[in-house]
């Protein structure tokens, strides 16, 4: 039986994380190797599975992610929806190179309340070029229905300059 390594929030050194792809710096976060964003304890979500163009996070709704009319705010599901569909992308990524979001868009389907419960994030990569990675996520419940779904656009940082990409193919 494999052991469920204990969750440590925190921000990687960049040793922890140096030489590493992007897919190898996710796991290590899923096998607590390097601790796990802070964002997940605030939200209330974790990494739980990453492929190559594919993440997926688990979260738990509850009273503390309520807006002033009693749901879920719309902003939990959009952060789920940015971190599958950017950490789908950062799965492709090669060592030493990064990401940001450059636009996030989410439709909402369903309702989300406090007693929800445990929700699935699953992102996917949609497109992949150079500079710019398009990816989906799909916020599901317990039964599989869609709460919600949107897509990301991701702009790749850093890595060699296109010269040193251009020697390196020679």
């Amino acid at each position: 039986m494999r052991s469920v390594p204990t969750v440590s929030y925190g921000v990687s050194k960049p040793e922890d994380v140096a030489g590493k792809t992007g897919r190898q710096i996710l796991q290590a976060i899923i096998d607590g190797e390097v601790p796990t964003p802070p964002i997940a304890d605030t939200l209330s979500f974790q990494l739980v599975e990453v492929g190559d163009a594919y993440a997926v996070f688990e979260g738990e709704t509850g009273p503390h992610l309520l807006n002033p009319l009693g749901g879920v705010h719309g902003g939990w599901a959009l952060t789920l929806i940015d971190s599958a569909a950017g950490c789908a992308g950062h799965t492709l990524l090669p060592p030493d190179v990064g990401y940001a979001t450059v636009e996030t868009k989410a439709n909402f389907t369903r309702p989300i309340t406090a007693t929800t419960g445990r929700v699935r994030a699953e992102g996917r990569v949609v497109s992949r070029g150079r500079q710019i990675i398009t990816a989906e996520a799909r916020v599901l419940d317990a039964a599989g229905r869609v709460l919600a779904h949107g897509t990301s656009t991701i702009m790749v940082l850093g890595g060699a300059k296109p010269e040193e990409r251009a020697s390196a193919s020679q």
